[in-house]
């Protein structure tokens, strides 16, 4: 067996073979990353090989192209904040990362990370282009904002939401001196158009996740909403990757970072190493979740008697939610909240 640790660029990957007592067969450079610069790459080498690449900028791309070649017998995708040997390095060039990290797989030491199916990469995408639509959209009101709040005795109607249907009538009316009025316009035009992409993109990701088992069974979960749901089902792939309810937590960044040493236990801000996109699903439904349900609200309001501020009252919530998926996702049902008397609350979804 042959071991192939390959460092990845924009344009470029550097490749280096050992074999299994750690001998170097083989290095080369593969200028463009072409599917026939690989193929030719791995043909010079007897026998099958495993290669190991760190999930970076477009892993994707280049993973499925290995995994097409015949004599590539696994694809391994490292954890990039994981992989101290390289991490902590003093010396770091392109084909000791490569050599580095083909070492580690030699020795089973790679710390992998889970890769969805390219449906699946595909449909994360998806929905990460609607997050970053949103995004956009709220940097875009916030310049609106702004721009208002510079106005002099300007008289706008009371309405809920500047942005809704009743406020964006008010603003196409303004009559503002320049050059705020020419800015005002222009930021009116690009949150229409953005609000279009977003309407069209929704629409499209609820057709597509009406028949998905693990979507539809999150929507059961109060706060947990069409696209949250399709977020973090897409997110959290196979539940039967996490062996219990802390591991899916941690993975979601809903566990604060622990230092134990001597006796003494701190317990420090939320864990950096986290799928930033599931937490912070589980954290939107959590905000929204607390104003619909008597279980979560009456939880929130529990944490806020204790002491806890909001965000940390929320981040309680949010890993509640998050346990409770893993238990309905693994017990393959929905989430019930039953009222057997008026003084008490039971949740038969508990995690």
């Amino acid at each position: 067996m042959n071991y192939v640790g390959m460092d990845i660029h924009k344009r470029y990957s550097v490749l280096v073979a050992v074999d299994e007592r750690g001998r170097e067969l083989k290095r080369g450079r593969i200028n463009g990353n072409v599917a026939s610069g690989f193929a030719q790459f791995f043909a010079g080498l007897e026998g099958k090989s495993k290669v190991v690449l760190e999930a970076c900028w477009n892993w994707g791309r280049v993973h499925d192209l290995l995994s097409e070649i015949e004599q590539v017998e696994e694809v391994v995708l490292a954890h990039p904040l994981k992989t101290r040997l390289i991490a902590d390095a003093q010396i770091k060039t392109d084909g000791l990362d490569a050599h580095a990290l083909a070492t580690l797989l030699r020795g089973n030491l790679i710390a992998r990370a889970h890769v969805p199916a390219k449906p699946k990469r595909q449909r994360q995408e998806v929905l990460r282009q609607r997050l970053y639509w949103a995004r956009l959209r709220t940097r875009i009101r916030n310049r609106i904002h702004a721009l208002i709040d510079r106005q002099r005795e300007l008289s706008m109607p009371q309405c809920s939401d500047l942005f809704g249907r009743k406020g964006l009538n008010a603003l196409s009316k303004l009559v503002l001196s320049e050059p705020d009025a020419t800015l005002l316009r222009e930021d009116l035009e690009l949150l229409g158009m953005i609000q279009q992409q977003i309407k069209a993109q929704e629409g499209r990701i609820v057709e597509f996740n009406n028949t998905d088992e693990t979507t539809l069974r999150l929507q059961t979960i109060p706060g947990m909403g069409k696209i949250l749901a399709a977020v973090a089902a897409a997110e959290i792939d196979c539940v039967e990757r996490f062996s219990t309810s802390a591991k899916l937590c941690a993975n979601a960044g809903l566990v604060p970072r622990t230092h134990a040493s001597g006796g003494r236990v701190y317990q420090g801000p939320l864990v950096k190493s986290r799928n930033k996109w599931l937490q912070w699903a589980f954290i939107e439904a959590a905000w929204v979740a607390v104003g619909c349900s008597a279980y979560f609200g009456g939880l929130y309001r529990q944490h806020r008697a204790r002491g806890k501020n909001a965000n940390l009252a929320i981040t309680s919530i949010a890993r509640r939610m998050c346990q409770i998926s893993f238990t309905l996702l693994k017990e393959r049902r929905d989430f019930i909240e039953t009222f057997p008397g008026r003084s008490a609350v039971r949740l038969t979804a508990a995690a």
